[in-house]
């Protein structure tokens, strides 16, 4: 058996220390590294988009990366978004059973803060990678548009980064070394 590597990662604006196995995904080092749960294992195989995590911004599939690809990266999480987001999924009624939400959320957070004011269209590119098997994508594409709508009113904010949006909620557990925020 592969001796376990120390590896830092970047992980909702806070630095994290973990030992990872040679083969280890980011998935497996989010999840069982640092007990960050909100990423899912859904297929393993990048198709479904539940284990989506944002990469320097960009949403991911975090069971195709090796958890050292991601050295060097900012990474957030389900649990480094912003709340205001998930409110707007709510407000949406836009999980039915919810497993496929935190991946839909990640994409979500990138399409709106790179277009302030995405169109229907634009949503549904940016969704086309998670599958929905209740049939929820109408409220989940009502929902991002809504979030998005929100924060450029100023009513909600729409989806800052992690740091601003939640700086006295540390997302990374107790299990890990956290250093000085990246």
């Amino acid at each position: 058996m592969a001796r376990p590597d120390a590896l830092t990662l970047a992980i909702n604006g806070l630095a994290a220390r973990i030992e990872v196995a040679p083969g280890d995904t980011l998935l497996d080092a989010l999840r069982d590294g640092l007990g960050l749960t909100g990423t899912r294992p859904g297929c393993r195989q990048g198709g479904c988009g539940a284990c989506h995590v944002l990469i320097d911004g960009r949403s991911v599939a975090s069971c195709e990366l090796p958890a050292e690809a991601a050295a060097g990266c900012q990474v957030t999480t389900l649990e480094g978004l912003d709340p205001r987001l998930a409110q707007a999924f709510a407000d949406e009624g836009a999980a039915q059973c919810g497993y496929c939400i935190p991946g839909m959320m990640v994409s979500a957070q990138a399409l709106i803060r790179s277009v302030t004011d995405p169109s229907l269209a634009q949503v549904r590119q940016a969704l086309a990678r998670h599958r929905c098997r209740c049939g929820a994508h109408r409220r989940i594409e009502r929902a991002v548009l809504r979030a998005a709508a929100e924060g450029r009113d100023g009513s909600t904010g729409g989806a800052p980064a992690c740091r601003d949006a939640r700086p006295d909620k540390p997302a990374v557990v107790a299990s890990v070394d956290v250093g000085n925020p990246t």
